[in-house]
Order: structure tokens, then sequence, then C-alpha cells
């Protein structure tokens, strides 16, 4: 009974995210308010707070949701052997992809995910989290492959690789670069020449 019980749980729950990112792909994110969501989802507006404090709240869930699937269609497909930069382009361009099919839901999953508020700093860790469980691996093979140096502390490569990333969205975002592929081109770059140093060989 417990068993059926929990189901309905996370079929309601889905329920809220899948109508949260109806709406906010038609509405827009700040037009769409909970009663909007509640109805589109079929439930009420107490049942959507039983499960999420606020609007934010939710779509975070399916950012973080999103990035699960991401990160486990990456390692499906990941090729172990590649280096960490065709690796690290694996991650990042997969986060792309997904926020690259709307401007505007992109700006905000940037802005919730790494700019918190407050009442969002645990979802947004968790976002953290994923990101830190999808690199940490590649990292470790590029260490034991000679890629990488020994010694470095890994959180602060991810921090480095993670800002290179950052500056080619918000890039991309404000149209300085025009299209998808220059996104991935100024990249690739960007991380090659982070791996390689900018000093003279």
């Amino acid at each position: 009974m417990s068993g059926l019980r929990e189901e309905k749980k996370q079929l309601k729950r889905q329920a809220i995210l899948d109508a949260g990112m109806r709406l906010f792909s038609i509405k827009g994110y700040e037009n769409t308010s909970i009663a909007d969501l509640a109805v589109e989802a079929g439930v009420g507006k107490g049942t959507i707070y039983s499960y999420f404090k606020t609007k934010r709240e939710i779509f975070l869930a399916f950012c973080r949701e999103q990035l699960y699937f991401i990160n486990e269609e990456i390692v499906r497909s990941a090729c172990n052997d590649a280096n960490v930069v065709d690796q690290m382009m694996a991650v990042f361009c997969g986060t792309f992809r997904f926020i690259k099919e709307d401007r505007e839901f992109g700006r905000l999953m940037l802005r919730e995910s790494f700019f918190p508020g407050d009442r969002n700093l645990e979802q947004s860790r968790k976002i953290e989290s994923l990101y830190i469980e999808m690199l940490v691996p590649i990292l470790e093979r590029g260490k034991e492959r000679g890629e990488l140096r020994p010694d470095l502390d890994l959180h602060l490569v991810i921090g480095h690789f993670y800002g290179l990333y950052l500056i080619t969205i918000s890039a991309w975002l404000t149209e300085r670069l025009s299209s998808g592929n220059d996104f991935f081109k100024t990249l690739e770059k960007l991380f090659n020449q982070a791996m390689h140093g900018l000093a003279p060989a």
C-alpha cells in the first residue's frame, strides 16, 4: 500500500514539473502563476505547495532532473579513452543544447543555478553536486593518463572549466556568438587553451 502511495506522489510531482515546463515555455516564467500551474497539472494549489515551496523551486527541480538525464546520456555514450577536453565538451555541450532551446529559460536557469537567492540555495547546491559528479571522474582519468598534473585540486579545475563555460554562455546569450556552432568552437578553443597554458612552449 505504501508503495502505491509513493508512486502516486511521484506521479503528482512529475505532473507539476511537466506543467511548469509547458507553461514556462508558452507564457514565460514571470507570467506563470502557481494557480496556472495547479490548473495545468490537474491538482490544487495546496498540493503544489506540499511538494514545492516556490515557483523557482519547481524550476530548479526540473533543471536538476534534466541535468541528471544529460549525465546519464553522457555516461552511456561516453568514450572513457577520449581526452579530457573532448569529455568536458560532451558534458558542457549537452547542457548547452538543453539551454539553447529557449534563451529566457537559459538565462533563468543560469541565474538561479549560479546566483541563487537564499531560498533556493539547497536546490542550487544539488545542481552543483551533479556537475561535480559528472566531471570528477573525467579529471581523475585525465590524471591517470598524464594529461593533468597529479597535484591538482580537481574542484578548482572544475571551477576553471566552469568559468570558461559561463563566459561562453554569456557571449551566446548576448549574441556576441551568433550560433550554436560558434559556441562549440569558442568553448573548445578556451578548453584547449586552459589545458595547454598561455606561456610559450
